[in-house]
């Protein structure tokens, strides 16, 4: 159910990996807490827009990602290496925005239940990525 709490939930989830307080795996697993299907991050707009399993939906703004240029090409090594890095720990949120942006990449997709990310580019090409979380 989209209510008060659900998106108190979504904006601390949007702001603490803006900020770096939230890694991925924590993200995921509050979002799952709160019922929260999916999410999609468009690059273009600077904002994620959150789904519950009823169709309802939430959008959040990330004005700290303003200065983000979707590149023209899509590349596919630039977006498994921003991963990696981000993964690893060698890079935060911001930073993997910035190289995900920089590899062409328009939208992505967070598949919660799914454990998947699809990373789509101008054109349609797509990166899918899939998450352990443990």
């Amino acid at each position: 159910m989209l209510n008060e709490k659900t998106v108190a939930v979504m904006r601390e989830c949007s702001v603490g990996s803006v900020e770096g307080t939230l890694r991925f795996p924590q993200v995921v697993g509050k979002l799952l807490d709160a019922g929260v299907e999916s999410y999609h991050a468009d690059v273009y707009r600077h904002e994620k827009t959150y789904y519950m399993p009823n169709g309802k939906s939430y959008v959040e703004g990330e004005p700290k990602l303003q200065s983000l240029t979707v590149a023209d090409a899509f590349s596919q090594d630039g977006v498994r290496r921003a991963i990696q890095e981000v993964q690893q720990g060698k890079i935060g949120y911001i930073a993997f925005m910035e190289q995900i942006a920089a590899a062409g990449v328009a939208q992505y997709w967070v598949y919660l239940q799914g454990k998947k990310v699809d990373y789509v580019g101008r054109r349609g090409e797509v990166w899918a990525e899939w998450f352990p979380l443990s």
